[in-house]
C-alpha cells in the first residue's frame, strides 16, 4: 500500500479530505458504500461523526447540516477541503483575490479548518492539519476521490483565481464553444481536475469517486434512490464517467478506468475478425485477382471464390456495421 502522506511535500493546493453535509447522515451511510465501496468509521474522539474509508483509511466524512444553515436554506451538497500549510496566509490571500470568508478558522483535535466562497460564488474549504495531512500525494486509488470539476459562471475568471491561490499548473485545455474552455489543472505532475463555465447548475465543485465499475455502481444507485444526471460515457484515454445524484439530491460523480474495454471504445479488437481477414487474403491470391481494392477483412466467404466481383457488394454492408458501433459522442473532458 502506498504511503498515505508525505511529510516533506508542501500540501498547498491537495485535495485531502471530501466531507457530506446531509439532513439524513444514516441514510447516506446506506448509499454511498454499496455505490463506492467505501467502509465506515466513527471518529474516536466523537463518534456520532462518521468517516468514510478506503482499505480502513479515512478520505472524509458526514454531517448533518446544522439547524441555522438550514433555516437559511442551506441544501445538502459535498465539501471539497484543500490543504495548506499555513491557513492564515492561505485565507488572507484568499480574500485578496476576492474570496468570501464564510466560516472562520475553527480548530479541531486533529487541525483547523475554514470555509469560503471563491468570487465566483462555489464553496471550498482549507484546513491546515496538527500533524500528518490526510490523503496522499500522487494518482488516486480505487475508491478515493480521482477528479474535481468545478462548474461556475466564467471559467477563465475562476482559473485566475485558483492558479493564483494554489499555485495549480494548467495540463491540458479543450475548446467548449460557446460555454468557452474546460481547463484542467494539476500538482506535482498529477492531473486533478478541470474547470468550465456552466450555466445550468450553481457555482459548485463536482468530485469523482475512481470505481471498479461505473455500471455496477449506477445499478446500487439506482437501487437505494439515486439517479443518474447523465453518462455513463466514454472520455479520452479509456476512462467512463457518470454524474449521480443521491437519494437527497446531492451530485457526485463516478469515474472508472476501462483502458480501452469500454463497449463501443475498442471493442473490434478480436481474433475472429483477423482470422477471416487471413482467409480472404488466401482466397483472393488463389484466384490471382490483383484488385487490392476488394478489402478482405470482415466477411471472407467461400462466395467470392466464384464471383469475385460480388465482393464490393458485401463489402459495404459490413464496413458500416463496424464504423457505427465504435462512434460514440466525443467527450469535452479527459478521464
Amino acid at each position: 500500500m502506498r504511503n498515505r502522506s508525505v511529510s516533506h511535500v508542501n500540501p498547498l493546493g491537495r485535495f485531502v479530505w471530501h466531507e457530506l453535509m446531509t439532513t439524513d447522515p444514516d441514510a447516506a451511510i446506506e448509499f454511498y458504500p454499496a455505490v463506492t465501496g467505501w467502509g465506515v468509521l466513527p471518529y474516536d474522539l466523537d463518534p456520532s461523526y462518521r468517516m468514510w474509508t478506503v482499505n480502513g483509511i479515512p478520505l472524509g466524512g458526514v454531517l448533518p447540516i446544522p439547524e441555522e444553515a438550514k433555516a437559511m436554506g442551506a441544501v445538502p451538497y459535498w465539501l471539497p477541503y484543500v490543504g495548506t500549510s499555513d491557513l492564515a496566509a492561505t485565507i488572507a490571500h484568499a480574500v485578496r483575490l476576492g474570496a468570501t470568508l464564510y466560516v472562520p478558522p475553527t480548530a479541531i483535535p486533529v487541525g483547523t479548518f475554514s470555509v469560503l466562497r471563491d468570487p465566483q460564488g462555489a464553496t471550498f474549504a482549507l484546513f491546515q492539519a496538527t500533524d500528518a495531512m490526510p490523503g496522499h500525494e500522487g494518482v488516486a486509488e480505487e475508491g478515493e476521490f480521482s477528479w474535481h470539476e468545478l462548474r461556475t459562471t466564467d471559467g477563465a475568471a475562476a482559473w485566475k483565481f485558483y492558479k493564483e491561490l494554489f499555485g495549480w499548473k494548467e495540463t491540458g485545455a479543450m475548446d467548449m464553444g460557446p460555454d468557452g474552455v474546460y481547463q484542467m489543472f494539476g500538482r506535482n505532475g498529477v492531473e486533478m481536475g478541470g474547470m468550465y463555465r456552466n450555466d445550468a447548475v450553481a457555482p459548485s465543485w463536482l468530485s469523482y469517486v475512481r470505481v471498479p465499475g461505473t455500471d455496477a455502481a449506477i445499478k446500487h444507485a439506482k437501487r437505494l434512490g439515486g439517479d443518474v444526471a447523465s453518462g455513463p460515457m466514454a472520455v479520452p484515454g479509456g476512462n467512463y464517467i457518470a454524474e449521480l445524484r443521491d437519494a437527497h439530491g446531492v451530485a457526485f460523480a463516478l469515474h472508472e478506468e476501462r483502458e480501452k474495454t469500454a463497449p463501443g471504445v475498442e471493442p473490434k479488437v478480436k481474433a475472429k475478425p483477423k482470422a477471416k481477414a487471413k482467409k480472404a487474403v488466401k482466397a483472393v491470391k488463389a484466384k490471382q485477382k490483383s484488385k487490392p481494392k476488394a478489402k478482405p477483412k470482415p466477411k471472407a466467404k467461400a462466395k467470392p471464390k466464384t464471383k469475385p466481383k460480388t465482393k464490393p457488394k458485401t463489402k459495404p454492408k459490413t464496413k458500416p456495421k463496424t464504423k457505427s458501433k465504435s462512434r460514440k459522442p466525443k467527450q469535452r473532458r479527459r478521464r
